[in-house]
């Protein structure tokens, strides 16, 4: 039985380890979702701590609005 492999990003690249996706990836989304269900504030905060991070190491490479979208608003509840 395979072992389970996180998809966790690969910096500076922001890339999935596991997919090679951008970060984060459907499963890295859907294991988020999960492990902050109870807390979705919490979850948006550290998004956008990454998210902070993640302009850092890209700059240039995404518009300010795309990485948004990529890593903050996803998580917003609906």
């Amino acid at each position: 039985m395979p072992r389970y492999r996180p998809h966790v990003a690969a910096r500076p690249s922001w890339r999935c380890r596991v997919c090679g996706t951008a970060w984060p990836c459907s499963p890295a989304r859907l294991a988020l979702l999960g492990e902050y269900r109870e807390d979705r504030i919490g979850l948006l905060i550290y998004l956008a701590t990454l998210l902070y991070e993640a302009t850092g190491d890209l700059p240039g490479q995404a518009g300010q609005d795309r990485l948004t979208d990529r890593f903050i608003t996803w998580a917003r509840a609906r």
